[in-house]
């Protein structure tokens, strides 16, 4: 098993957990560059007393607006810091046992991007007109051409820019838009020289298996699997999470899935089930097969829903606070739960390639088993008479929670 996939990963959308200004039009006395870095590392602190043994960054580049539109994959972006700032920041979650892994945009590029600017560079997919090709219909992000050499070269370069100065990984946005084969021909040369290196696919939709087999990915983001948690829970119908488990285990055959609950693009897990929900999805997620990761702030039961226009990604990446002692005091009775559920996981590392099978579904009630050689973890999660969760080791009593 890979190193790496052995991590209990922390999500963190870095320029809204800063408090970066979101987009270069911002009005008012709030200055567009600072050193914001900085003011993560009490946060890397708060991972590692959790438990957590990586930390999964969101974009970290210059970019124009949310980070996803790219103008320097070689740069910091100046909303964040500079290179002392990520070196520091390297030093201190390695420094606390904390693996990083990146967040690479190698589908497109910002419009604004120099290279989307040149009208010579043939790394672009273009209209008939010579235009770059808006991805997905925004203006604002420019399709790469995975055909091109000149685009194998500029990840390449990227991936390795990054991994020789402190990162551990990388999460490949939209791994499902990039053609299979593009991967399987870059990493050979990035892993070549960085053999600890882990691959994270994001795919939402498309054969899980498959993709990851054609591009050689190390894992990939189990949206099924999501969605069948907080569906199950919210429509007391846990026949829903019963199938996708079985789904979980065919995908996991191929690679290990990368689980979650929450993350940057989708509504907080609290917000969609309510507290009791989010402690039994927080079970569910440190109990299943795969390598977890849980969203900042999901750990103290933060809400958020998705807006409208622009900004509708804003209210689930909100500030954190200048260190762990200013938050709410409502959200510690999760940290605690989660506490305990990570402290579990970490003792079961076998967990991530272990087999699931549900072993008695109703309604309002799941009974499953996690196996691997000689361990058997058991899970029963029940909705009603009140929510509640008991999960055995061998045949031991580990975990009970009751809401």
């Amino acid at each position: 098993m890979r190193e790496l996939e052995s991590r209990i990963w922390w999500h963190l959308y870095p320029l809204g957990a800063a408090g970066a200004p979101p987009r270069r039009e911002v009005q008012g006395d709030v200055p567009w560059e600072g050193h914001r870095l900085r003011r993560l590392e009490p946060w890397l602190d708060y991972a590692a007393d959790l438990g957590f043994t990586g930390v999964l960054l969101g974009p970290i580049f210059e970019s124009t607006s949310h980070g996803y539109d790219t103008l320097d994959h070689f740069r910091i972006d100046p909303r964040l810091g500079d290179q002392d700032d990520w070196e520091a920041f390297v030093d201190h979650a390695h420094g606390r046992g904390l693996a990083i892994m990146l967040d690479g945009v190698f589908n497109h590029l910002g419009a604004e991007h120099p290279l989307a600017q040149d009208p010579a560079w043939p790394g672009l997919q273009r209209t008939e007109d010579g235009h770059p090709v808006a991805w997905e219909g925004h203006g604002g992000l420019a399709e790469l051409d995975h055909s091109r050499p000149e685009v194998h070269d500029l990840v390449r370069d990227v991936m390795l820019h990054w991994l020789e100065r402190g990162a551990d990984g990388w999460r490949l946005d939209v791994a499902y838009a990039v053609p299979g084969r593009f991967w399987a021909q870059v990493l050979p040369a990035v892993r070549q020289q960085h053999p600890g290196a882990m691959f994270l696919g994001e795919v939402i939709h498309g054969d899980y298996a498959a993709i990851a087999r054609e591009g050689t990915l190390d894992t990939i983001t189990q949206y099924e699997l999501w969605k069948a948690v907080w569906s199950s829970l919210k429509d007391r119908n846990l026949w829903e999470l019963q199938h996708a488990l079985g789904r979980h285990v065919e995908f996991s055959q191929a690679a290990p899935m990368q689980t979650f609950v929450g993350n940057h693009d989708v509504p907080r897990i609290a917000s969609t089930v309510g507290d009791a929900g989010a402690a039994l999805a927080a079970v569910m997620l440190l109990t299943l097969p795969g390598i977890p990761s849980v969203y900042y702030g999901d750990e103290q039961a933060f809400r958020g829903e998705k807006a409208e226009g622009f900004a509708a990604d804003d209210p689930l990446r909100p500030p954190l606070p200048a260190g762990p002692e200013e938050l709410a005091p409502n959200g510690w009775w999760l940290h605690d739960l989660y506490r305990e559920l990570i402290a579990l996981r970490r003792r079961c590392s076998w967990i991530t390639r272990a087999v699931v099978e549900a072993e008695h579904t109703e309604n309002e009630l799941l009974r499953y088993a996690v196996t691997a050689e000689h361990d058997r973890l058991e899970a029963e999660v029940a909705l009603s008479p009140q929510p509640r969760a008991v999960v055995t080791l061998n045949g031991e009593t580990v975990l009970e929670w009751a809401g």
